[in-house]
């Protein structure tokens, strides 16, 4: 077997990265590319996608595109599949990274809001997920990789929403994974914690706002609550992502993969 991080593990394999743009769905494309995989890139913003294709465009040798699509229109991502066929005959992995947060108490939830971070971290992964799944299904081979998070494993004060949407994402991953293996494609998740991401700093100064303190006073007790000391890295997500992309990972279905520093959100 190739080793598992060498520049040909992925050589061949047909990929495409969701939310691309932000700084998992980066260190993502990065590691991928650098594993020799052909990458479809695709995020909301344009600029910001060719951004990342220039950063990458001399790390690695595999094809490398990228395809501007708001997941949530069923249309887009229609196209976003036509694309992944037209440029590469397919998809062998597909990486749902695109996400978004919200934190609200009970009294603070609104229908809007909740239709909103459901439809991005729920729906549009299904259906995506949906439209790859049919052609794998008739190769019998491929890998689904969910970006999920502690907060679907345990809730939060404030949690309402977007630990109802990745709870929902958990149970979806299992089942399909379920469904899928009879199949010959592996369906698994991650689930990180807090991440030193905009989101990650996001979540934290929310968190640290709702207990009356600076964002640097929750930083700090963010960080002492966890076994490790501190926050995860994109990188470290990445790599996680990484193995369960390539063959070592074949018999692995229906996992939730922590990278959290030992830590559960509470």
């Amino acid at each position: 077997m190739e080793p598992i991080f060498s520049k040909h593990a992925l050589q061949g394999k047909r990929v495409i990265v969701t939310g691309a743009t932000g700084g998992i769905g980066r260190a993502i494309a990065r590691v991928l590319r650098e594993m020799g995989a052909d990458l479809l890139l695709t995020g909301r913003r344009k600029d910001a996608l060719e951004e990342v294709a220039a950063e990458l465009a001399e790390e690695g040798k595999g094809q490398l595109a990228v395809y501007r699509a708001d997941l949530v229109d069923a249309l887009d991502r229609e196209r976003l599949v036509t694309e992944a066929r037209t440029r590469f005959g397919g998809t062998d992995i597909l990486i749902n990274n695109a996400g978004t947060f919200a934190s609200a108490l009970m009294e603070e939830v609104t229908e809007e809001e909740l239709d909103r971070v459901m439809r991005v971290n729920v729906y549009s992964v299904m259906f995506l997920t949906q439209l790859v799944y049919r052609e794998m299904k008739e190769r019998r081979a491929g890998k689904i990789i969910q970006l999920s998070s502690l907060s679907g494993i345990r809730g939060w004060e404030g949690g309402t929403i977007y630990a109802a949407s990745k709870f929902a994402l958990n149970g979806f991953t299992q089942s399909l994974a379920v469904e899928a293996a009879r199949h010959g494609i592996q369906v698994n998740a991650v689930a990180p914690g807090f991440v030193d991401t905009d989101m990650g700093i996001q979540a934290i100064g929310t968190k640290a706002k709702r207990s009356g303190r600076s964002l640097e006073e929750g930083w700090e007790a963010v960080e002492k609550s966890l076994p490790s000391g501190r926050l995860s890295t994109p990188e470290e997500v990445a790599a996680c992502v990484a193995f369960l992309s390539t063959g070592a990972a074949d018999n692995i279905i229906g996992s939730n993969l922590r990278i959290s520093g030992g830590g559960l959100l509470g």
